[in-house]
């Protein structure tokens, strides 16, 4: 009777956003999108799309998401939003985190990213315009992803701090105690294969077209780069997002060594208490920032 009702819910769910999205206007970009898919699909190989083509759009979109927060360093006007004023960010810092983004980009990421090709064709993940899902499946089956790799997040990297293993992969993260957005990828090799793991498990669950490997990773990356700015910037659209992290909760984490594991959402580390420090924190620095407005 609950599987019943359940299907009848989110079927119910599905109608109302399907009638939804036929009120909303013709999107512009959708035909020029079209033509450039279908352009990709008739020059290129499916090796050469879900390989080059995932590491292209990786690259380009972490450094892209990195060049805010890189760039507010140099403006006096954004100063006021850095989270830990006492340390700035140094070239030292920044040029070394470029060097190891680098390696693990294409010496660890990249040998990952070329068993996609052998996924998609095991399970048959189609690649053609006619199957692309809607945009609401695509953004709900992200959703699923954000869940899945917040989960397995939140008790991995738990482990990582356990004081037995932690000097030997987890520190290379926190090396740097103000994080910088650049940094959202600094770790030891070994971490980004565990951590990384989180990631590729939404899309073996949920991926119903190729299209999904790359819109999951643009929001993780807006996400985990986002947390990692060391900025907390108002009127941030991600902070609408119910239970969203966000910046202060996991600069919390990078200033003090503990609590906060979770990447995106805020719920498994308040089932387990583990932010009970940043909620007493928070509350501090709201009526002090409060006190000099």
């Amino acid at each position: 009777m609950a599987t019943n009702e359940s299907i009848s819910i989110f079927s119910s769910a599905s109608l109302a956003v399907e009638y939804v999205d036929s009120l909303l206007p013709e999107n512009p970009l959708q035909e020029p999108f079209k033509n450039a898919w279908n352009y990709m699909l008739n020059n290129y190989t499916k090796f050469q799309i879900t390989t080059w083509g995932s590491l292209i759009v990786h690259e380009v979109l972490y450094f892209l998401f990195c060049l805010p927060g890189f760039l507010f360093q140099f403006i006096p006007f954004m100063k006021k939003y850095k989270i830990q004023k006492d340390k700035p960010e140094t070239w030292e810092n920044q040029w070394k985190c470029f060097k190891v983004l680098l390696f693990n980009h294409f010496c660890i990421q990249l040998p990952l990213i070329c068993g996609t090709y052998y996924f998609t064709e095991y399970f048959n993940i189609p690649y053609d315009w006619e199957r692309m899902p809607r945009w609401y499946m695509l953004l709900a089956r992200c959703f699923g992803c954000a869940v899945i790799e917040d989960t397995w997040h939140y008790f991995l990297h738990r482990l990582l701090h356990h004081k037995r293993i932690y000097k030997y992969i987890h520190k290379v993260h926190h090396e740097f105690q103000a994080p910088f957005g650049m940094e959202a990828e600094y770790a030891h090799p070994l971490e980004t294969l565990i951590l990384g793991t989180g990631f590729f498990i939404g899309i073996m669950l949920l991926c119903d077209h190729v299209i999904l490997l790359w819109a999951w990773v643009t929001i993780r990356l807006i996400e985990t780069i986002d947390v990692h700015s060391g900025y907390d910037i108002p009127l941030n659209p991600l902070n609408l997002i119910p239970f969203y992290a966000g910046s202060r909760h996991h600069d919390f984490h990078h200033m003090n060594f503990i609590g906060n594991y979770a990447s995106t959402f805020t719920w498994w580390d308040r089932i387990f208490g583990t932010d009970s420090q940043f909620t007493a924190y928070n509350e501090k620095m709201k009526k002090i920032e409060k006190k000099m407005q």
